[in-house]
């Protein structure tokens, strides 16, 4: 049975990650309300607002084919960064600014959350990673000189780690993919062992 591939997301980092490995995925981005209802750990928020645009998701897929609700499997993704509270993406300058500041010459961690739900089915896959990322130490004026450049916004933690910001980064521990936001080697386990119907 053919199974087809739903990014619950229209972010061109997860879009080209998917095209690279030869995946085409329907698009259909979840404008679910991200607001986090109780204080939760960061591996909990991001579970919670990936598991919440999955079925946002979920009940678009099923208007649009209620005749064939186990066609498809549903990816939706959430990723914070972590330093003495929860960062998502910055507002404006200002916040961008202060982010990269609070995390210069130290680490920080990056959670990302992962739903995979087959729509109409009571088969879903919850999950996380997290990764260390360390910065090295850099100016006032390098900061300010990246935040006038596209690359900072809609990113988590106001950097994006394939892009330009990469040469202030000294290493990292854990999962590389997990930092653009896709982990895509748990994704596709996860995939491979609930729905052996997906070519990989």
């Amino acid at each position: 049975m053919e199974c087809d591939i739903i990014l619950a997301s229209s972010s061109p980092r997860r879009i080209e990650m998917m095209k690279k490995i030869g995946i085409e995925p329907v698009i259909m981005p979840s404008d679910a309300d991200e607001t986090l209802p109780f204080e939760v750990s960061m591996e909990q928020a991001v579970m919670f607002l990936a598991l919440k645009k999955a079925l946002h998701v979920e009940k678009l897929y099923l208007k649009k084919q209620p005749r064939q609700p186990y066609s498809a499997v549903i990816i939706a993704a959430d990723t914070i960064v972590y330093k003495e509270g929860m960062i998502g993406k910055p507002a404006d300058e200002k916040e961008a600014e202060k982010t990269l500041k609070l995390l210069r010459n130290s680490s920080h961690f990056v959670a990302t959350g992962v739903a995979l739900v087959s729509p109409g089915s009571p088969k879903r896959s919850v999950f996380y990673d997290v990764t260390e990322v360390f910065f090295k130490d850099y100016s006032d004026d390098e900061i300010r000189n990246y935040i006038t450049t596209d690359e900072p916004w809609d990113k988590a933690g106001s950097y994006a780690i394939q892009g330009a910001w990469g040469k202030y980064i000294s290493h990292i521990k854990g999962n590389y993919d997990n930092v653009i936001g896709f982990p895509w080697e748990r994704i596709k386990a996860e995939l491979k062992s609930n729905w052996p119907e997906i070519a990989l």
